[in-house]
């Protein structure tokens, strides 16, 4: 079997951009996989392309040796774009491999070690304030926030993620770490904004009670010395974490030393390379695992990688169902995974894009079994929604 072709396609999902990569072969078998970054998709994109040459003709079955003839050409450039083009592909070979053995990923790799694995609700709240056009009840006032907290309980789930939502009309979330104008790059925590985080969480917990875990994200947004005094004020929540992102693992490590309150990182790290300070330094309870931003087989080592370290692991998965089956996929191999995230809001497209949909019932997925990642991308309705950029 021989790789034919290499492309990419963004798809424009609204306020985010979904990039497929599908692998052709020369015996019919097309593999797709899944490299979504939102904030940079065209860079993604063109990397896919730089990386087509070093595998055309090649036996995709091998994915390990194809993963090493990548990374080698991208040794001296590297960089997380490329990862993520490299992720991609490599994810689109599995999916191959696994589908002309007539056997899912997850029997691939050994498993399955599960049957279901227990999901949260992301960005619980934030999508809702960010994009009103998806018709949802709207996040005016903190009765909203309490609303939605109740809406989950209701639809079965047992864990919930939120970030800094200021009700309004429009509601806003903090998100300085991503940008803003001047003065928006000090990273630090007001007094007014600790009362509002400690009034936020507290409407949650009120709303969905004792037994529903809550995760606060509060990604690149605050130094360490603003994350403490954050996490301080959520001790008396029991948050199943608070969730930051920071270059530096000593960094989180001081945060995490300074409280009770459970803290996640690793979303934004790549391969055991970057990792593996942070798992020496002992840096977090619980750490973050991107699956299309360090592809699979990277992804189950980084695992097992933290199985020594004695940690539990979690997948980053806020994209279409193709990332949430292929994270779910990784879950089924591994044994040592906390949750698992996937966001629930979402336009129609992200049901109609696949063939299958993810099964959730009582806030548990159930392990996909059919073969490849056990849903495929329905080329015709990617094409149909490909974004141009504005």
């Amino acid at each position: 079997m021989k790789i034919t072709d290499v492309e990419s396609i963004i798809v424009d999902a609204g306020w985010q951009r979904w990039i497929f990569v599908k692998v052709t072969t020369d015996e019919g078998i097309v593999g797709w996989g899944e490299c979504s970054q939102p904030r940079a998709p065209f860079a993604v994109a063109t990397a896919v392309e730089d990386f087509k040459p070093v595998i055309m003709g090649k036996d995709p079955r091998s994915f390990e040796m194809r993963f090493w003839d990548m990374e080698r050409m991208a040794i001296q450039g590297w960089s997380g774009v490329r990862a993520m083009a490299l992720a991609g592909i490599e994810l689109a070979l599995l999916d191959i491999k696994a589908k002309a053995l007539g056997i899912s990923v997850i029997e691939l790799f050994g498993g399955p070690t599960r049957d279901s694995v227990r999901v949260y609700w992301s960005h619980c709240g934030t999508t809702r304030a960010r994009n009103p056009q998806l018709g949802k009840p709207p996040i005016r006032t903190m009765a909203d926030i309490a609303n939605l907290g109740k809406e989950v309980v209701q639809r079965g789930y047992t864990a919930l993620k939120t970030n800094i939502i200021f009700p309004g009309s429009p509601a806003t979330v903090h998100h300085e770490g991503f940008g803003g104008g001047p003065g928006t790059t000090d990273q630090v925590a007001s007094k007014a904004m600790l009362n509002h985080i400690d009034l936020l969480v507290g409407t949650f917990r009120d709303a969905v009670g004792p037994d529903v875990d809550i995760c606060l994200d509060l990604n690149f947004n605050f130094k360490p010395e603003s994350c403490k005094r954050i996490a301080q004020v959520l001790e008396p929540y029991e948050l199943l974490w608070l969730e930051m992102d920071m270059y530096d693992p000593e960094a989180i490590h001081d945060v995490k030393q300074s409280t009770t309150t459970k803290i996640c990182t690793g979303e934004n790290l790549i391969y055991m390379r970057e990792f593996l300070p942070y798992f020496r330094c002992r840096s977090a309870d619980v750490f973050m695992i991107d699956v299309p931003w360090n592809g699979f087989s990277q992804s189950k080592k980084v695992g097992d990688l933290a199985q020594v370290f004695e940690f539990n692991v979690s997948p980053h998965n806020y994209y279409s169902h193709l990332s949430t089956f292929i994270s779910a996929s990784l879950c089924g191999v591994l044994p040592n995974v906390r949750i698992m995230e996937t966001d629930v809001d979402a336009l129609p497209l992200k049901d109609e894009i696949v063939t299958n949909v993810p099964e959730i019932v009582n806030g548990y997925m159930k392990m996909p079994s059919e073969p490849g990642w056990g849903t495929t991308v329905i080329e015709d309705v990617a094409r149909a929604h490909t974004w141009k950029k504005s």
